[in-house]
């Protein structure tokens, strides 16, 4: 199309967007949050907080709230900052893409359409949830190969606010069988807040400090079993064992920001140090763990089978094959392994299962979206200014097809759902699946990790399936 388009991943922690004519690496990532420093006494809106010198006490208005826009207030002032300042964008000479959640509320929707359209009278828009533009990127990929993304793809979005499981075939995501954890980025790092407060120092206020803790220390188990050897292993030996790691705490008064312990650091009696042991391993546990915390959800690996085991039997093999993850969360030290050994024993005994993993997964969707907006057809697709001026939101509606069009609700499936979809699963292991996955899963530039069966043999009946299940 022959206007610009702007590029905006919103996501909940951070936003990311940039230019359709710019490069996809020439991207910018704003703090999606209006910070007000107690010390220095001063409020930085977005993208004025990368100018933000003391991190202690901050107090945080985040527009996004259990993964839903409530501070529209706040969202604005962020991107008015964003087109403003970082990108200057002409809206109405601009089309628009923007992220939003799955199944996204329609008063909220309503509220997009007319701070899009009424407000910045932009030229025209489009929104999807970020998982839906994952398939368009190379991120299931074969090395050194031409052929065509893979039509059936689930993808795993772990973010701030919760962890979707989502279905995607033939570029239409499959609402039935997509699946939500209310668990996300925010979730840890509160609980790790409230851990340390408990155990050392008190820093249920240091929301920036404990984010770099939970990046900077936190892995997760590679084998469920890991989780109980590492556990055994702190309470025997307290303070002197492998897993324990040394997190200085930052010193802004001589404009030192928190780090790891290094054996040639010289500690002084001023300097605070926060130890972190069984924290390591148990903070991100609870994303494949829920009941650890007193949550009555199936962990995500549940959740993936549970979401696969409402799609057509035909067709479940090469979603086992393809399963994309994207998200912050997915950065977690050892999280495809731990994945994928779980995994194992919920799928088909001659499936296939392999992941999927850029290099930055945080980027993957405005990568994906970039890739999207090049389409021939993104223009058809998109709505105008003049179709919104005539029909309002009725004509938003009518374009971008949602969840809402099929009639499904959301779905949390619980632990007791989870057992029986577990005793189901146990019961077809031992017959074969007449779908097989595609490709090979082994070893890619994106980090894929494969197990199972070989994959070469192809499912005749599969475009036929699709189709069948499209028109119903």
């Amino acid at each position: 199309m022959s206007s610009p388009v702007l590029i905006l991943d919103n996501g909940g922690h951070t936003i990311k967007c940039g230019w359709s004519t710019s490069s996809v690496d020439d991207v910018q990532v704003i703090p999606n949050a209006v910070v007000r420093s107690k010390s220095e006494k001063r409020q930085y809106i977005g993208h004025e907080f990368s100018s933000c010198t003391d991190y202690s006490s901050l107090n945080w208005r985040l527009p996004v709230e259990k993964g839903f826009i409530a501070d529209w207030d706040a969202q604005k002032a962020v991107w008015d900052g964003i087109f403003d300042k970082v990108l200057n964008v002409e809206p109405s000479q601009t089309s628009l893409l923007i992220t939003e959640p799955p199944f996204n509320l329609p008063n909220i929707q309503e509220q997009y359409d007319q701070l899009i359209f009424e407000e910045y009278e932009f030229e025209s828009y489009y929104r999807a949830p970020a998982a839906f533009f994952a398939p368009y990127k190379d991120l299931f990929a074969e090395p050194n190969s031409s052929s065509p993304p893979p039509e059936c793809t689930l993808i795993v979005d772990s973010g701030f606010s919760f962890t979707h499981v989502i279905p995607i075939m033939e570029g239409s995501i499959f609402w039935p069988g997509v699946r939500r954890i209310d668990v996300g980025g925010k979730l840890l790092t509160n609980h790790l807040a409230n851990l340390v407060s408990y155990r050392q120092w008190n820093m249920l206020d240091q929301t920036h400090i404990i984010n770099d803790v939970k990046e900077s220390c936190c892995y997760v188990g590679n084998t469920a079993a890991r989780f109980g050897l590492d556990l055994e292993l702190c309470r025997a030996k307290p303070k002197r064992n492998p897993i324990i790691q040394e997190y200085l705490l930052p010193d802004y008064s001589r404009n030192r920001p928190g780090r790891l312990h290094n054996p040639q650091d010289i500690i002084t009696d001023s300097d605070q140090i926060l130890y972190m042991e069984n924290e390591r391993f148990s903070v991100p546990e609870v994303l494949f763990r829920p009941s650890d915390i007193g949550m009555d959800q199936a962990g995500l690996a549940e959740t993936i089978a549970a979401s696969i085991s409402t799609l057509p039997i035909d067709l479940q093999g090469m979603f086992w094959a393809n399963i994309g993850l994207i998200g912050g969360n997915t950065r977690i030290p050892s999280f495809e392994e731990r994945l994928l050994s779980d995994l194992r024993p919920l799928a088909p005994v001659d499936a296939e299962i392999s992941l999927y993993k850029d290099e930055n997964p945080i980027l993957t969707a405005y990568g994906s979206a970039h890739e999207f907006v090049s389409q021939d057809n993104f223009a058809q697709v998109c709505v105008t200014l003049e179709e919104y001026n005539e029909g309002g939101s009725n004509a938003v509606r009518r374009k971008i097809r949602d969840w809402k069009d099929v009639g499904v609700a959301p779905t949390l499936p619980s632990r007791r759902q989870n057992t029986k979809e577990k005793e189901k699963t146990e019961q077809e292991r031992n017959t074969p699946s007449r779908g097989t996955p595609v490709g090979k899963g082994t070893a890619r530039r994106q980090s894929a990790v494969g197990v199972g069966a070989s994959s070469k043999q192809k499912t005749a009946s599969k475009p036929q399936a699709v189709r069948a299940l499209r028109g119903k």
